[in-house]
């Protein structure tokens, strides 16, 4: 009897250390779930913190912010070009916007 006691024993001990084990993984998925959140919510406020910069000093920029400030400038541009020159086709009739959606649809599909 004295085997089936120490076996029952060793089988309990087995089986809390398990469930320990089991609540740790749990909490450290929930922290590491939660560390991602707080990640996506700094880049979103870092975001916020650039769109407020340029929006405020993006025309004379500190030297640091510089080079960062012609980028987006220069980006917004082309947008700007590109846009222009989107209407302009437009106009011109030789296209509908359904055969620019589908065209648009197939480059994404090869660019992926």
């Amino acid at each position: 009897m004295a085997f089936f006691e120490e076996w029952k024993d060793k089988a309990t001990d087995l089986g809390r250390a398990g469930m320990a084990k089991s609540k740790q993984l749990m909490e450290i998925t929930r922290l590491s779930m939660n560390n991602a959140g707080e990640e996506d919510a700094i880049r979103k406020a870092f975001l916020e913190m650039g769109k407020l910069y340029y929006a405020e000093r993006g025309g004379a920029p500190e030297p640091a912010y510089q080079a960062l400030c012609q980028r987006v400038t220069a980006a917004r541009r082309t947008i700007e070009e590109n846009k222009a020159r989107i209407a302009q086709l437009k106009k011109e009739g030789v296209l509908s916007d359904e055969d620019i959606i589908e065209a648009t649809a197939v480059v994404q599909d090869e660019e992926t």
